[in-house]
């Protein structure tokens, strides 16, 4: 080692991405200028004004989970996040941006705000100091997300799921679409006129294949 090397120490680190579709990338910049050239321009949700935040949500006419997870429309939510806010607001996924009313707005506001800040406060409260050892979307402790088939922790109903495009939607029928059953379009066109548009055709549904 010459002396332009001494007590130089150099540090590698592994990175691995825990999912199977190996979208995630690493970029290496230098400077403000161009760091913010990789912002999608999304608004931080967590600092964001009631004003602000249904500005977002009219740039575009899409369903609450698409304008959740859109990195363009709103910052750092995710699918995961998405699945609670929604159900904290008491929305369905699928509903229309530009059919929510000025109080739907305010509920989502506020769900958002909430359910961030309590997953913040939560994992880091688990990780502590150290990284943490699973890396994992799906905690115990949520409502709907991962949790398809199993009772609402506010109601008891099972949680339902519809998947389209890459996404899986999690949701309480009773607490969030009025106990109607969501159906994506693989399903619809799978069962057509046998799908069950409620709880209750389900529950009959059920009980039929039961007996059979």
């Amino acid at each position: 080692m010459d002396g332009s090397q001494a007590g130089v120490i150099m540090r590698f680190c592994l990175l691995t991405e825990a999912g199977t579709k190996k979208r995630a990338s690493l970029h290496v910049v230098r400077g403000e200028t161009a760091l913010a050239a990789h912002d999608p321009g999304g608004l931080e949700v967590l600092d964001s004004s009631l004003r602000e935040f249904r500005a977002a949500l009219a740039r575009e006419n899409h369903t609450l989970k698409r304008a959740l997870t859109d990195p363009r429309l709103l910052s750092g939510i995710g699918n995961a996040y998405s699945d609670e806010i929604l159900h904290r607001a008491r929305l369905s996924p699928l509903k229309l941006t530009s059919r929510l009313t000025e109080d739907e707005v305010a509920r989502l506001h506020q769900a958002a705000k909430s359910a961030l800040t309590d997953w913040i406060a939560r994992l880091r409260r688990e990780a502590g100091e150290d990284f943490p050892a699973r890396v994992t979307t799906f905690r115990d402790l949520m409502a709907v997300h991962g949790r398809f088939g199993k009772p609402c922790p506010d109601c008891g109903t099972p949680v339902q799921r519809i998947v389209y495009a890459e996404n899986a939607s999690n949701y309480c029928p009773a607490c969030q679409t009025g106990g109607r059953l969501l159906a994506d379009r693989g399903l619809s066109r799978l069962l057509r006129e046998d799908w069950p548009r409620s709880l209750e055709e389900w529950e009959q549904h059920k009980g039929v294949r039961r007996r059979e």
